[in-house]
Parts: C-alpha cells; sequence; structure tokens
C-alpha cells in the first residue's frame, strides 16, 4: 500500500530528476569542449537540447541537431555486451525520423559517467520499429559509439550534410 503524503511535505526531487539532469549536462560538457552551445529545451515532447555549433571563424552554423538523452544507473547490455538496450516509445521515434535536422539518441550511464549514441533517421532498428503496431520498441545503442566532445563534432557534420541538401534544393 503506497503511503500518503503529509499535507505540509514538500514536493520530492527523485533520483530519477537528478539522473537526467547528470545525462544532459554530461552532453553539454562535450559540447562545450567544442565550444559549441547547447540550449535546453524547457518543454520536453521528445527532445531535450539543441546543439548550436560554431565554425573555424567562431560564426554561428545554420541549423542544429536535436538530442534526445536518457539516463541510468542500471545499464541493459545485450549482443554479449556490444550494444544496450533502451526502450523508446514508438511515438517518440515517428516524431524523431520526420524531423528536418538530425535526431541524436543518447544514453547516459550515470555509474561510469559515460554515455552511448544513435543516430534516429539512420538507424536502420528505429526506421524498423515504426513497420510495428507497438506502443514501445527496444532501440540498441553500440558501446563502439561512445559520446565525446569527437562525437559533437560529427554531429556537426551530419547536421551540415542536412544543411548542404536544403541549400541544393533552394538553388534556382
Amino acid at each position: 500500500m503506497a503511503s500518503r503524503r503529509r499535507p505540509e511535505q514538500r514536493k520530492l526531487r527523485t533520483r530519477e530528476h537528478v539522473l537526467a539532469d547528470l545525462g544532459v549536462n554530461f552532453v553539454e560538457r562535450q559540447a562545450l569542449s567544442c565550444g559549441f552551445s547547447i540550449e535546453r529545451v524547457t518543454h520536453d515532447y521528445g527532445i531535450d537540447v539543441l546543439l548550436f555549433t560554431y565554425n573555424s571563424a567562431e560564426e554561428i552554423e545554420n541549423g542544429h541537431v536535436e538530442v534526445q538523452v536518457k539516463a541510468t544507473e542500471h545499464p541493459r547490455y545485450v549482443d554479449d555486451g556490444t550494444s544496450l538496450a533502451i526502450r523508446i516509445q514508438s511515438a517518440d521515434i515517428a516524431y524523431w525520423q520526420f524531423q528536418p535536422m538530425p535526431v541524436m539518441l543518447v544514453l547516459y550511464e550515470a555509474t561510469r559517467d559515460q554515455a552511448f549514441w544513435i543516430h534516429i533517421q539512420e538507424a536502420r532498428q528505429a526506421e524498423e520499429s515504426l513497420k510495428n503496431d507497438q506502443e514501445s520498441v527496444t532501440i540498441r545503442l553500440p558501446i563502439a559509439k561512445r559520446l565525446t566532445s569527437d562525437t559533437m563534432r560529427h554531429f556537426q557534420s551530419c547536421r551540415n550534410q542536412v544543411v548542404a541538401k536544403n541549400s541544393e534544393r533552394n538553388r534556382p
């Protein structure tokens, strides 16, 4: 039986809240180390942060990268320890798949202060999940895709490809 809250008891900051903030902070630190900037999304409907990048002249670049961060203290290793599995709502996958800018799913492992990522629009498993009529699906993040400051430069490259394609389409 669940215990009732006392009327004078204040709201609680749960461990899940702390983990979520640690995960976003980890992504922020990687971006900041490259001279990039992060904007936290206040009303989170499947995207936690927007990553803005700058060129070698320190000028802001067009577009952004969208990042959804999940955090855990109990990662579920699969595929003989080569991947981490995470359950994701199918509605989130559908939303991410059709975003014009790159969407990266990041899983932060708090116990080891490390994170792993997957580019959702390029992930075949995310695409396949839309064909199933399930409320949630399991996504695998390869441990080879560890999130570092170098990863942020890769995210920049992914975004640059999208911007270049859009520029080509808009030329007369």
